[in-house]
């Protein structure tokens, strides 16, 4: 069975992390897996397709002008032929109108993932109203928590049609990885507080910030890094520097080495206002690191408080900080929660079983198809 994904390269850092995870899974449980990505001539982020590429997985490029090109959908249907594609996996409201447009003539099967909901910003709402409709049309819809599942079913989307799938790690690949940011930003004797995932309002990184303050106040050797990229980037940068943290933040961009970045960090903190399945939280406690995020999406399916990690409130600053300082105040405690955080997603996500029921979707909808194919030509 021939698999292409299809996502657009925007810094959707869960998202990407998650695709190639799949991808790479699914290559090594007997599927051809092919990931495809958008280069936007506006926007000229690549990273999944170079993160794909050193994990060895086939990669193609789909050159794309503007917010419709149809040459880029001439080009995907390209691709369905050249590689006698079984499924066209999209991933993001972009990904899912293209590869419906390229999809619908050659009829080839439509699976999508729908990671999380739709920002409150105007274009993001309209650009959903449409993908609600596409969706609708699609062979399969995966969600990665009963939430999202909950708001595709209001937007009309068949209940028999969404299935719940949660994320998944490599949990052997955040194992026993060598710290690399000590001798990169981190001053000798301070600990070092992490924030993964795109820098967007929704991520919460302006309530870190404000907790950042709190913390520094009373425990002056600690850096707080920033990894990722989005559109709140200069916003934060100038925020830190208002509040007077700037020297303490470090904003490090996107990276690819992320079991090293992860190794790095005491902690990492998620103060999102919205989340679905965050794959950094996964990353993370794959590698045995404590975690503390906020009680939104299906965060507090995955993290049992106390146990395997430690949640606030979204929008607590006060809380927040408190919970950080809890962890600088008492690393042994940090190691214990890491652990059994560690342990806790090899039993429930690893990325294995993930790529299975993946497989199983795959294989019901393609023998779909071709039955319904057979009764049109009988």
């Amino acid at each position: 069975m021939t698999i292409l994904s299809l996502i657009s390269s925007e810094g959707y850092y869960g998202a990407e992390n998650m695709l190639v995870t799949l991808a790479w899974n699914l290559s090594h449980l007997g599927c051809q897996s092919i990931v495809a990505v958008f280069r936007d001539s506006r926007f000229h982020h690549v990273e999944v397709a170079e993160q794909a590429q050193r994990r060895g997985l086939r990669v193609e490029i789909v050159p794309c002008n503007g917010r419709w090109d149809w040459r880029a959908v001439a080009r995907i249907r390209k691709l369905l032929i050249q590689h006698n594609v079984d499924v066209l996996h999209p991933h993001g409201y972009k990904s899912d109108l293209y590869a419906y447009a390229a999809a619908w003539p050659n009829r080839v099967a439509l699976v999508a993932t729908s990671h999380n909901w739709p920002s409150r910003l105007l274009a993001m709402r309209v650009y959903a109203a449409l993908d609600r409709v596409t969706l609708g049309r699609f062979d399969k819809v995966i969600v990665v928590s009963d939430v999202v599942a909950h708001i595709l079913r209001r937007w009309g989307v068949a209940p028999d049609r969404v299935s719940t799938i949660v994320n998944g790690v490599d949990v052997e690949r955040f194992q026993g990885a060598t710290p690399i940011l000590q001798n990169e930003i981190v001053p000798e004797g301070h600990s070092l507080v992490g924030f993964v995932g795109r820098l967007a309002r929704e991520k919460g990184g302006e309530f870190l910030l404000h907790a950042a303050k709190q913390v520094l106040s009373v425990h002056s050797k600690t850096t707080f890094v920033f990894v990722g990229d989005g559109p709140s980037r200069k916003r934060w940068e100038t925020l830190a520097t208002q509040l007077g943290v700037g020297q303490r933040v470090v904003f490090a961009g996107v990276r690819d080495d992320m079991p090293g970045i992860y190794a790095s960090l005491d902690m990492l903190v998620l103060p999102s206002l919205v989340e679905s399945m965050p794959m950094c939280l996964l990353e993370a406690m794959a590698s045995g690191k404590p975690v503390i995020a906020t009680r939104v999406g299906a965060v507090s399916k995955l993290i049992t408080p106390q146990q395997t990690g430690l949640l606030v409130d979204p929008g607590d600053v006060n809380g927040l900080a408190t919970t950080i300082l809890s962890l600088l105040r008492n690393p042994s405690w940090g190691c214990r929660l890491g652990e059994n955080g560690r342990s806790a997603v090899a039993q429930r996500f690893s990325a294995r079983a993930m790529a299975e029921s993946y497989i199983a979707v795959y294989e019901q909808v393609v023998t779909n198809r071709r039955n319904r194919t057979y009764k049109q030509a009988a």
